[in-house]
């Protein structure tokens, strides 16, 4: 008599295939736990885009109030300074800061920044009307090499003549930074008298009509909030270490160059 193959129940009474079908149904119910951490990292995904997306708003929430905060037109000193600095950089900055000179908004001015080659009297050639201010009561600094060491250079020169208030000249864009960097040399904005002097052919108003402007305008903003930041941590300008990197690796004295001693 032939020998019947050893069967279990299951497979005795046809179950066989119920139960393959549970075994198969158990592995595909298990896998998805395999990817459980997918959800986790989509949701990693969306708080990273989340903040993103802040910080992207937030800069550009700040960089149109920087913009709005600029003066669109020049005005008179609200008053008189004991000292008027003009920063090089624009034209129109040296005569702006002369006639103030002249009409007595302060005793003396500091030129802070001039280039080596350029003379005392290059500046009275091209400023011909205010050639006796020049000669008389006009100091040129060739020592600063940026916005820090202008603020150094006109720390010194106020020192030296015993000023408390000074009246400062720049470009519109170019105010905030620098009143950053005076509040930070002078320990306190109440000392400075901001000028600022709007270039013809520039208007912040409209500066999303002009791609230069534009530019312009984007790459003060950013130099604005790093001299922002940095001044939150240091305690004085002459010992910056970032103005070493800012100069690309250049010592500190070519920001602003130390007084020999015996002129301080």
């Amino acid at each position: 008599m032939p020998r019947v193959p050893d069967m279990r129940p299951a497979e005795a009474f046809g179950w066989a295939w119920q139960e393959a079908g549970r075994a198969t149904a158990g592995r595909s119910a298990r896998r998805p736990a395999a990817a459980a951490p997918a959800p986790r990292r989509g949701l990693v995904a969306t708080v990273l885009l989340g903040f993103g997306g802040l910080g992207c708003v937030s800069l550009l929430t700040g960089f149109l109030a920087f913009v709005a905060c600029l003066e669109r037109t020049e005005r008179v000193p609200p008053g008189r300074a004991d000292g008027i600095v003009a920063l090089t950089g624009g034209a129109e900055r040296i005569g702006e800061a002369i006639d103030l000179l002249a009409g007595g908004y302060g005793r003396r001015l500091l030129i802070t920044g001039v280039n080596e080659r350029t003379s005392r009297d290059e500046i009275a050639r091209l400023n011909p009307s205010q050639r006796y201010w020049i000669e008389c009561c006009v100091d040129l600094d060739y020592r600063a090499r940026n916005t820090i060491g202008n603020a150094i250079e006109t720390r010194r020169w106020m020192q030296r003549n015993r000023f408390n208030t000074v009246a400062v000249v720049t470009s519109n864009y170019h105010m905030p930074r620098t009143l950053i960097e005076l509040d930070h040399a002078l320990t306190g904005s109440d000392r400075v008298v901001p000028h600022p002097v709007v270039a013809e052919g520039f208007d912040a108003g409209r500066w999303w009509q002009h791609p230069p402007a534009a530019r312009l305008l984007a790459a003060e903003y950013v130099k604005f909030l790093v001299a922002w930041l940095r001044t939150r941590f240091e305690a004085d300008p002459e010992y910056s270490h970032a103005a070493v990197i800012i100069g690309r690796g250049k010592p500190v004295k070519m920001v602003a160059e130390p007084i020999p001693r015996g002129l301080d």
